[in-house]
């Protein structure tokens, strides 16, 4: 029952945090305000520090005692360091799902691409960003391995949303529509290894993805301040 209030208080506090940064009240950086955040989400001291607690286990904010709370920076080396556990999680369950991977999962991936590509022509960031979620989510989900399936979750969300990055960089998401054409390729053929390899050392590769990388969470965010 703990665990599960837990859960739901590091969501409200995880929503909130995430809220502001898109409506550009909060950077990555910061100081939080705690009684703001604790007085808009009607939260009082106790459950927020658990909640607080649990996010600083997690790697989004950094608790200095007697100084507050900071939202921590996406930095180069914490990228790479997610994008090699990314890959080596989403690798594994692809095989360990192999025996049930049917030709509907195949289908919805390739559905969720194609969403992707007229999300992208049509400048639509929130509809490419949720299929492309969904589009990994097809593997994932079907694995029972809930301790896999939450790392997985957490890491995609301090990549993709502490801090937020809205808008594309148009040649990274035609690489990343030609990647995922490539794996379901494989998968229809049945060929997991090749997949789930291809998935590991090309998709989620940092050396493979650097330049991209640099430019959409670097270059862009300094455009932009």
């Amino acid at each position: 029952m703990r665990k599960r209030n837990l859960e739901t208080l590091r969501g409200k506090v995880y929503g909130y945090l995430k809220e502001q940064i898109n409506e550009q009240k909060l950077r990555a950086g910061a100081f939080l305000d705690l009684n703001r955040i604790g007085r808009e989400l009607g939260m009082s001291r106790t459950p927020l520090r658990d909640a607080l607690f649990q996010l600083e286990s997690e790697g989004f904010i950094t608790i200095y005692p007697r100084r507050g709370v900071v939202l921590n920076v996406l930095d180069l080396k914490t990228v790479r360091d997610i994008y090699e556990i990314i890959g080596a999680l989403e690798s594994a369950a692809l095989i360990s799902v192999a025996v049930k991977f049917t030709e509907v999962e195949v289908n919805r991936m390739s559905e969720l691409n194609d969403r992707m590509d007229t999300s992208l022509a049509r400048d639509d960031y929130e509809t490419y960003y949720k299929a492309n979620v969904d589009f990994h989510d097809v593997f994932l989900n079907l694995s029972d391995n809930e301790e896999l399936l939450r790392s997985a979750r957490i890491l995609r969300e301090r990549l993709y949303d502490f801090p937020k990055t809205r808008g594309f960089l148009k040649e990274w998401e035609t690489s990343n529509l030609r990647e995922h054409r490539e794996m379901v390729r494989h998968l229809e053929s049945g060929d997991f290894n090749t997949a789930a390899e291809y998935l590991r050392d090309v998709h989620w590769s940092f050396s493979v993805q650097e330049r991209y990388i640099r430019k959409y969470y670097f270059a862009l965010k300094n455009d932009n301040t």
